[in-house]
């Protein structure tokens, strides 16, 4: 019962964690401030901000680079790089084409470094917070575990909520991502394996997103969000939340009851089945114990942190195809980086993942992460009276902690308050998270001044893609695994947490922090209202299809959900290029 408590506090409880973090890495823009409202258009600073940065490629070549430095629309608010500066003022106009294929593979890279976080580093930690705090497998699957699989999407829209020249990326992505899952991975996943949907989780998941899709519809329609609506976003993923513990509570006790129902029936049978069941444990094997070395030898302190650090598993090495090498190398990078910097908790464990020497040296660089990545840097490198910056007071009291955790632990035994460990890693994963999604959103806008596209077009194909890809091979290979129910709960369940979370929490953060009353939603033309279009009528086409298949997905259908995401992306390219338009009367 506590535990259910616990997690119906956990919303709010995880709202005012990523208050104190977007506060913490945004700055208000006082020049957004104009009427009481907070213009995402930027129409009370400038009507064409994002035109007159674009029309940076029709000037000449010498005069590109003092319009990129002198105009404030074709700066970044945050991030490390300055990507328009870059390609405009460090590359000569002949390596145009080179820049931007550095550039390309650069976001590819970092959409690989929020794969690897997000899979190895965030969601872990997310886990071993849920076991601690003893939550039921469905409560922490709609909140922490989802919130895991869609850190990338909605670190990227608050990211993108926070700038007003980059609004169009969230909603662009999120649309685009809830398009992409509900056609091409929903599509692939029953090509892959057709199955019986389960009629009642699959009828609740599909009405909340459709709810979630229509308030998104009618706020791009209201052309606002107040502070009423953006709580209202947060308001039903707690519905949501509530309703997912009450239907497997409800399903638990009727299958209780149908189970002593068939145990009065047939005791004999049960007791048969029981027996099976013993001996099959009596007899199980840990053939685990084969490859343990007969004579255990105690490691010591500098082996164990050499083995901690290393991201390589030699043996899956020699098994693994050429392709997963290449792969493995070009991650080993930020594996390292991330173990070094990212504590994990792993409850299944013995030891629960317990280095001494690797978790007392986090204690030194995981809260020094924290303070150079927040607002990029800036607070880590603020002096505290004049003296000592903010990161050398981190390392000093890092260090100390440190030492005391070294001196007072063992490396067989984890701590009493290792636990603690998970929440450390969640923040500083969360945030190393935050700082790949911020460069991914400076490098699209970047992009799309440079082609003129808009930040719709970006965020439904690129990063609605790049965010998206990782769910999408991880569902496909449930799938081949035999588990499609499993990946197709799981295609619904997270997209309702992003749209909910990503729309609510960014507009409910830039309305406390810019102190306005409500946000202000410019639709980009006609291809918003293509891409909420196509959203709704997959999951109409979803609602009513499926039911008439009696809940038996076939490849058929598969077939007709990929057939209709091509349709789409022809539309969304069209109405880009002006093909489509509106007569204007």
């Amino acid at each position: 019962m506590a535990g259910r408590w616990l997690a119906l506090l956990w919303a709010p409880g995880f709202l005012c964690v990523a208050l104190i973090l977007e506060t913490a890495s945004g700055t208000g823009d006082p020049s957004t401030k104009a009427h009481g409202h907070f213009q995402f258009s930027a129409g009370s600073v400038n009507q064409t901000a994002m035109a007159d940065c674009r029309a940076v490629c029709g000037l000449n070549t010498s005069d590109r680079c003092d319009f990129v430095r002198r105009n404030p629309d074709c700066r970044s608010e945050a991030g490390y790089l300055d990507y328009l500066e870059g390609i405009f003022c460090y590359f000569p106009p002949n390596l145009l084409p080179l820049a931007i294929t550095l550039y390309v593979f650069w976001l590819l890279y970092l959409f690989l470094i929020l794969g690897v976080t997000a899979a190895k580093f965030f969601c872990p930690n997310l886990s071993a917070i849920s076991t601690n705090l003893k939550l039921s497998h469905n409560v922490a699957g709609v909140t922490f575990l989802a919130f895991g699989n869609g850190a990338p999407d909605i670190f990227s829209a608050l990211v993108a909520f926070s700038d007003p020249r980059t609004a169009g990326l969230a909603i662009g992505a999120l649309f685009g991502a809830g398009v992409l899952v509900t056609t091409v991975v929903a599509g692939g996943i029953t090509i892959l394996h057709p199955f019986m949907a389960a009629s009642r989780p699959f009828l609740r998941d599909i009405a909340f997103y459709m709810v979630a899709v229509f308030l998104t519809f009618t706020a791009l329609y209201l052309g606002r969000i107040t502070l009423a609506w953006a709580l209202g976003y947060l308001g039903l993923y707690v519905f949501y939340v509530v309703t997912v513990i009450i239907c497997t509570w409800v399903y638990q006790r009727q299958r209780s009851r149908s189970l002593v129902h068939s145990i009065s029936e047939t005791p004999e049978l049960l007791s048969e089945s029981e027996e099976d069941q013993m001996s099959s444990n009596t007899n199980s094997y840990d053939y685990g114990d084969e490859y343990r070395p007969l004579l255990l030898g105690q490691e010591t302190t500098v082996q164990i942190l050499i083995q901690a650090l290393n991201p390589l598993d030699y043996r899956k090495w020699r098994t693994q195809s050429i392709s997963w090498r290449v792969l493995k190398v070009v991650k080993l990078p930020v594996e390292f980086l991330l173990l070094l910097t990212v504590p994990v908790v792993d409850p299944d464990k013995d030891d629960r993942n317990w280095k001494r020497p690797l978790n007392c040296l986090q204690l030194v660089i995981s809260p020094l992460v924290l303070v150079l990545t927040l607002q990029s840097g800036v607070y880590g490198i603020y002096e505290i009276g004049g003296l000592l910056p903010v990161w050398a007071v981190v390392v000093i009291v890092g260090t100390a902690l440190a030492s005391v955790t070294f001196f007072a632990t063992s490396n067989r035994e984890p701590p009493r308050l290792h636990w603690l460990f998970a929440f450390l890693g969640f923040l500083t994963s969360a945030l190393w998270i935050n700082a790949a999604a911020t460069e991914v959103v400076n490098i699209l806008r970047s992009l799309g001044v440079i082609f003129r596209l808009s930040n719709t077009v970006l965020g439904l194909t690129l990063l609605a893609w790049g965010n998206s890809i990782g769910d999408a091979f991880s569902d496909f290979t449930l799938a081949r695994q035999g588990y499609p129910r499993m990946a197709f709960s799981a295609c619904f369940g997270g997209i309702i947490f992003n749209i909910l979370v990503g729309v609510g929490l960014g507009c409910l953060l830039q309305i406390i922090r810019n102190h306005v009353v409500e946000v202000k939603l410019e639709p980009d033309g006609l291809l918003v209202w293509v891409l909420a279009s196509a959203l709704g009528l997959s999951l109409v086409f979803s609602l009513v299809s499926v039911p008439l298949q009696c809940f038996q997905l076939s490849k058929a259908y598969g077939l007709c959900l990929l057939l209709f995401y091509v349709c789409f992306l022809v539309v969304v390219l069209l109405t880009e290029f002006g093909v489509i338009h509106l007569k204007k009367v």
